[in-house]
Formats: C-alpha cells, sequence, structure tokens
C-alpha cells in the first residue's frame, strides 16, 4: 500500500472521529445524522454541474451503493432498539471488515498477499477486543438474538456499500461518484424518516442544532472523499480494514475528552490493530 492511500486513510479516520464526537453531543441521534444527509445533499447538489454525473454505466451500482447506505441507517436504529452500543457497535464494526474480506476476494477478484490477509485478521481481532472491553466496563448488558442479527446485518450493509463503492472509483473519477452518492441517499432516505418522525419534529432539531450538524454534515463528507480517493487506488480490502482505525481513535477521544476509561483491553486491541495496518503497509 502506498502512503499516499495510508496517510489519505488516517485523515479520514481522524474527521470520522471529530464528526462523531460532534454527533455524540447531538439531540436525537437518527434524526441528527438525517439532517447531516439532507445538508450535504442540499451543497453538493449544484456542484454537480462542474463535475458531472458519473457514466451511465455506473449508475446501477451507484443507486444500489445509495440504497444500501439507507438500509444501514434504518438496521442501525433498528439494532439499538433494545440493545446496548457498548455491543452492538462493536459486532458491527468488527464484523465488517471480515464480511468485506470475502467481497474483495470472491467478487472484485482483489489479490491479497499472505501477510495482507493476516493483517486483516489482527484488525478484526483489535476491533473485537475493544469492543469486548466495552462490555467488561458495563456490570450488566442486555442482547437477544434480534439484536445480534441486526448488528451483523449493520457490518453486512457496511462491507457491502463499501465493496460496491471500491468498484464503482477504479472506474470512474472519484468525486463525481462521490457528489452523486451525497446527494442521492438523501432523496431516498427522506420519505422512511419524515414517515417516522414528522416534519414538525425534524424541523425542530434542525432549527435548534443546525451549526452542529453542517459541521457534522461537512467532515463527514470530506472523510467519505478521502475514502473514496484511496479505494480508487487501493485494494478495497485492505482500504476498507484500515478505515476502522477510526473506532481506535474515537476510543482515545472518548478517553481524553470525554473522560471514559481506557483500559488494558482497549489498549491491547489497539495495538493489534495498528499492527494489522503496519502488516499492509508494508506486506500488502
Amino acid at each position: 500500500m502506498s502512503l499516499l492511500s495510508l496517510g489519505l486513510l488516517a485523515a479520514s479516520a481522524v474527521l470520522h472521529t471529530l464528526w462523531n464526537l460532534l454527533l455524540k453531543k447531538s439531540g436525537e441521534k437518527h434524526i441528527a445524522s438525517w439532517w447531516t444527509v439532507v445538508i450535504g445533499g442540499v451543497i453538493f447538489a449544484p456542484l454537480l454541474v462542474i463535475t458531472g454525473l458519473p457514466p451511465a454505466h455506473i449508475w446501477g451500482i451507484l443507486l444500489a451503493s445509495a440504497v444500501v447506505e439507507c438500509l444501514y441507517f434504518t438496521a442501525l436504529s433498528f439494532a439499538y432498539q433494545g440493545n446496548d452500543f457498548s455491543l452492538i457497535y462493536p459486532i458491527a464494526r468488527g464484523s465488517a471488515p471480515a464480511f468485506l474480506w470475502v467481497w474483495s476476494v470472491f467478487i472484485l477478484k482483489e489479490e491479497l498477499s499472505p501477510g495482507g490477509m493476516l493483517g486483516i485478521g489482527l484488525i478484526v481481532s483489535g476491533l473485537l477486543m475493544i469492543g469486548w472491553s466495552s462490555l467488561r466496563d458495563r456490570s450488566q448488558f442486555h442482547i437477544n438474538l434480534r439484536g445480534l442479527l441486526s448488528a451483523l446485518l449493520v457490518a453486512l450493509c457496511i462491507s457491502t456499500y463499501t465493496a460496491l463503492d471500491g468498484y464503482a472509483v477504479k472506474q470512474v473519477d472519484p468525486i463525481s461518484y462521490g457528489f452523486s452518492l451525497f446527494v442521492l441517499i438523501p432523496i431516498l432516505l427522506t420519505p422512511l424518516t419524515v414517515w417516522r418522525y414528522g416534519w414538525p419534529r425534524l424541523k425542530q432539531e434542525g432549527a435548534i442544532h443546525w451549526p452542529r450538524l453542517a459541521g457534522i454534515s461537512m467532515l463527514g463528507i470530506l472523510a467519505y472523499v478521502l475514502v473514496l480517493l484511496a479505494y480508487s487506488t487501493t485494494p478495497v480490502g485492505y482500504a476498507g480494514s484500515i478505515r476502522e482505525m477510526s473506532v481506535v481513535l474515537g476510543a482515545l477521544a472518548g478517553w481524553k475528552l470525554l473522560g471514559e476509561s481506557l483500559g488494558g483491553w482497549r489498549v491491547a486491541g489497539s495495538a493489534l490493530l495498528f499492527g494489522g495496518i503496519i502488516l499492509i503497509a508494508l506486506a500488502g
């Protein structure tokens, strides 16, 4: 893997951590997430006049990716109903690189070296270890089969839209593709969101928190543009796994900025994850 791709993914992970910290301090998380994609769509729709739409042969993949990302938002909301964040989140983020490895090798036909595959294994192990540390910090937690399956569905969605986007930007301009994606997602997501929450409530949340929501939107979109640029030159199996370093950065930010516990398990998991990144950088 080139240093440029590694730098793009590292910068994206930092931005991802920042917008998640802002989102954590927002009111209703799912409404805030909807507003961020809507704001992004409004901002980037006019820019498509400059970049142009991606070629017609890629529109099917673009639509499929947008549908899967909408499913991701829905599945994530469903998974958190009656289940602990500390259990659902690590299952979803930790399992996604494992699914992505399958898609990248067997669907995208990417050639991953033995050292690179070992690096992916270390990243997955580190993510799951960080998740396990969150469980150890809780005196009790509740989970049911429906919640577990929902978390795995979230992971499946993450890996699927990552594979679709990675395949697309190797054929077309990543900027044009990304801008089109940012416009399409809110169009598909809005009807369900308005039906679920109602426009008065959505409008109220937007009026109260709009500066924070605008900041989250810009950070999130820039983070994903950097990821798309990395996907265009790097095997998706590697890039999608390295992208999850944001989980470690989030744990560090929570420790330093929010007073959350770090603990030995999280440190060990972080070491495994960064060891996997180094292995991919050297042997991938």
